[in-house]
């Protein structure tokens, strides 16, 4: 099989061959880019299983790469590279489809890390012919499908992720650590909203009625009785 292919987008150039280093040397296959123009071009013409993607570039920024890369239905994982760390930048950058959010300085180590967890994430696991069913919910694992009620629901790669989890725990009250961890794959700041957003993804397109919150506790997928 190929090795990974990651498209590093930063107009630094020393963090641009910093990271580029490191993902060779763990044994990525690495494109770069300097601008968010010439991001495109190397995502339509290398298929780039994951970008690391700055949000400070010169000509369109990083929100207007992802917004432009989701809009034509790229769904490719995106880790943004900034060092911008409000919580605003975060659910910008969450709601507009990236799958991490790493700040700058960053250890590289770190970096290399969220890259491995991402792409291991970028399908679920499971048996690939695995086909989950709570109530009227309908996740098909092999094609990549929701259904509720037998309408076909679209869902971004990181929300068909969640909720294949909750699937495979139904009934089940899930902490928000449990869900970084075996969803994202790292135990993510404190303060980010990035479950919580998600979560309001899901009800949003599947109904108010299926993830219920315990307070101080988690998250608990419960059919409707």
């Amino acid at each position: 099989m190929d090795t990974p292919r990651v498209l590093v987008v930063d107009d630094e150039q020393n963090i641009r061959d910093l990271v580029e280093i490191a993902l060779r040397f763990h044994g990525f296959t690495v494109v770069t880019a300097a601008t968010g123009a010439e991001a495109l071009r190397h995502v339509r013409d290398d298929h780039p299983q994951l970008i690391v993607l700055d949000i400070m570039l010169p000509d369109l920024d990083g929100f207007e790469v992802c917004r432009r890369l989701r809009g034509e239905g790229d769904e490719t994982p995106i880790i943004f590279l900034t060092a911008r760390d409000t919580p605003s930048d975060t659910v910008t950058g969450l709601t507009l489809g990236g799958d991490d959010y790493v700040t700058k300085p960053f250890a590289v180590d770190a970096l290399v890390a969220r890259v491995r967890a991402v792409l291991r994430r970028a399908r679920p696991g499971g048996s690939a012919d695995e086909l989950l069913r709570v109530g009227d919910l309908e996740v098909d694992i092999a094609h990549w499908t929701v259904r509720r009620a037998g309408t076909e629901v679209e869902l971004s790669p990181t929300e068909f992720r969640l909720l294949a989890y909750f699937m495979r725990n139904p009934g089940r009250v899930l902490s928000r650590t449990q869900l970084l961890e075996n969803v994202w794959g790292w135990d993510h700041s404190a303060g980010s909203p990035v479950v919580e957003t998600y979560i309001s993804y899901l009800r949003r397109k599947l109904g108010p009625d299926l993830i219920h919150t315990q307070r101080g506790v988690g998250y608990a997928l419960r059919p409707s009785p």
